[in-house]
Order: structure tokens, then C-alpha cells, then sequence
């Protein structure tokens, strides 16, 4: 794992609609390879590779759950909301980079302490709105330099655990690393199809990048890349946990808001049979991903699966996933890309 490269694309700061820094980095990297760009004007970087028929799509979201503020009171604490889907339970006392009018400041993320909760306060998560986050400057400094829309993310450093990492926004950064090092291993080779691989705006507030980018390629497949669950933990029973880390990469069979085509999930379960890697089937009973902005809004009713890399502790500032199950997806979509010219349209 080139683990610099990972430690750069995990911290670039990228909330939804604001993912300009990422894109450019990734941007520049792709045209220092003379590799063929796009940005269109959602915010979507697209490399394309080969030419001809099929099209295939690969959609990697660069975006990550973030915050925004709305206001600040007059003792100087910064009151936000959300930008995607956050566990109020995962923010008290944590870290983040307030993205002010002066560059970026630390701050944490307050509440009432614990010795003034009572019991029943105790039981439950607090509401965002009991939350705020402390810039430890004075009001009247915090109110000039952090206007309201200010963005706010998470503060934690990639690390190793074992054979696992660890860091804020995994969802999705490690499938931006898996889709750049898929499209430097296939470039140069001459592929049966026309590859486009699209680093994705906003999927956390609506999936609503894929959604433009897949109306522009019009792809005949779509396999988007995303992590999903990983809920073996304590206390999950075995039905529950929906894959496991370190048993391999995972292709999707359905979720909340897509049944994957049973031809592709197929075809791609043969291709890792065949090249010895590694995988699991995701079946998840929530959630979605931007494989379902290829699939029906393109117009064509596109064939569709995601590349999914299990993780833990997922929509947290500590999300977890293992090295090796991430070599396995990078190698099965680099495989399916290759091997495309045999995919059973008929079946």
C-alpha cells in the first residue's frame, strides 16, 4: 500500500460541494501522466482510458461527511449542522478543522459534561443542536473569521493497526486510492472498452455527482466503489454483520437504494474465482451508494454492481479497514476492466 499517497487523500479536507482541493491534486497527478481529464461543472474529475464499446463507468465519491456552521453566539461557541449523516454519538469531545476566513483552525466539539447530565439525560446521545464546537478564541475573533456556512470536518490521522488502517473519511477516500491505483495499473494497456473513472461530487448529501456524470457517459456497465459495513464486533450476531474485515473485497448484491444486476455480480465473482482474489457478498438492508446513480438515471437502464471495501466503526472519525481486503478490490476491478470484452450480455 503506498501509504503517502492514502495519508494525502485521507486528509485533504473535501465536504460536500466544496471537494475543489481534492479534485485538483488528483487532477494534477492524472495530467502529469498525460492521462486524458475532465472536470464537468458539478465538481467531477473523469480519467478516461481505451476507446470503443462497452462503456464502463467507475464512480469513486471524493466527498465526506462534514459540518457547516450557522451561527455563533455570543460567548464565541460555533452552533453547525451537518453536511451528510453523522451519529451524534461520535462528535462529543472530538476534533476538527474549522476551515475559517483566515485558513484552518483547530477546534473541539463540546457538550454539557457529564457530572451535569441527569440519569436519563445519560442514556441518550445528544441532539446536534445541544452540541458546538470551541475554536478557544474570543467571541468577537470567532464571529469575524467564522461566518455563517463556514465548513468544518474531522480531525484524525491515518494509522496502521495490524494489518488494518484507521482515519477519518475512509468513506470514501480508500476508494479514491483504490480507483487511482486501478487506473495507473491499466494505463498503457490497450483495454476492450472505454473506462471511464470518475471521482464523484456530494454522494453524501444525495448521491447527486454520479447522477450528472452518468447522464454525460451514458456507460453501459457502472461499478461504483464505495466501502460498506463491517459490523463484526462484539454483540453483532453472526446475520448481522454484513461482511467481515479481512475476508476479502465485496460485491454488492443489493442495498437500501439498488439491486445490483445479477449478471454483472456474477461475471465478476467468476473473474476473482479465476485470479485467486478474495471476496465476500454484500448484502445490506440500508444505506446506498452512487451505484445507483448509474444504474437508471443514465436512461439506457445501466448494468451495475459496487466494489465494496468492508469497514468499521463506519460515518465515524475512526473508520477501519484492512490492507489486504483493499488489494483485492483494486485487483478486481483492474481485472474486470481488463477482461470486460466477455461479459454475457445475454444471460
Amino acid at each position: 500500500m503506498d501509504f503517502t499517497l492514502l495519508e494525502t487523500i485521507t486528509q485533504t479536507p473535501a465536504a460536500p460541494g466544496y471537494e475543489k482541493q481534492l479534485t485538483a491534486f488528483l487532477k494534477k497527478r492524472f495530467e502529469q501522466q498525460n492521462l486524458q481529464c475532465h472536470l464537468d461543472r458539478m465538481g467531477n474529475l473523469t480519467v478516461t482510458l481505451g476507446s470503443g464499446k462497452p462503456v464502463v463507468m467507475s464512480a469513486a465519491h471524493v466527498d465526506e461527511i462534514s459540518l457547516i456552521s450557522t451561527s455563533v453566539d455570543k460567548e464565541g461557541f460555533i452552533r453547525f449542522d451537518a453536511l451528510g449523516g453523522f451519529d451524534p454519538r461520535t462528535l462529543y469531545t472530538q476534533r476538527v478543522h474549522i476551515h475559517s476566513t483566515e485558513g484552518t483552525i483547530p477546534g473541539i466539539i463540546g457538550g454539557m459534561p457529564a457530572h451535569l447530565l441527569t440519569d436519563e439525560e445519560k442514556t441518550k446521545a445528544p441532539p446536534l443542536e445541544k452540541l458546538f464546537i470551541d475554536s478557544g478564541l474570543p467571541a468577537d475573533k470567532t464571529r469575524e473569521i467564522v461566518p455563517a456556512g463556514t465548513l468544518i470536518t474531522q480531525d484524525r490521522p491515518l494509522v496502521k493497526l495490524g494489518e488494518n488502517i484507521s482515519s477519518k473519511a475512509l468513506d470514501n477516500r480508500i476508494s479514491v486510492y483504490m480507483l487511482v491505483q486501478v487506473i495507473e495499473r491499466l494505463a498503457g494497456e490497450k483495454l476492450p472498452c472505454t473506462f471511464h473513472a470518475v471521482f464523484t461530487v456530494q454522494e453524501e448529501v444525495g448521491i447527486r455527482g454520479a447522477r450528472v456524470a452518468a447522464q454525460n457517459l451514458q456507460p453501459d456497465i457502472g461499478i461504483a466503489l464505495d466501502i460498506t459495513i463491517a459490523a463484526d464486533i462484539p454483540g453483532v450476531e453472526e446475520g448481522r454483520k454484513v461482511t467481515t474485515l479481512g475476508s476479502g473485497t465485496a460485491i454488492k448484491v443489493v442495498d437500501k437504494s439498488v439491486i445490483a444486476t445479477e449478471s454483472l455480480v456474477r461475471f465478476m465473482e467468476e473473474i476473482a474465482a479465476s485470479q485467486d482474489i478474495q471476496y465476500q457478498r454484500e448484502v445490506l438492508t440500508a444505506g446506498g451508494t452512487d451505484t445507483s446513480g448509474m444504474q437508471y438515471l443514465a436512461g439506457i437502464g445501466t448494468h451495475v454492481t459496487c466494489i465494496s471495501t468492508p469497514t468499521r466503526y463506519v460515518h465515524s472519525s475512526v473508520e477501519m479497514c484492512n490492507m489486504v481486503d483493499v488489494e483485492h478490490g483494486i485487483s478486481l476491478l483492474q481485472h474486470t476492466i481488463s477482461q470486460i470484452d466477455r461479459y454475457p450480455w445475454d444471460e
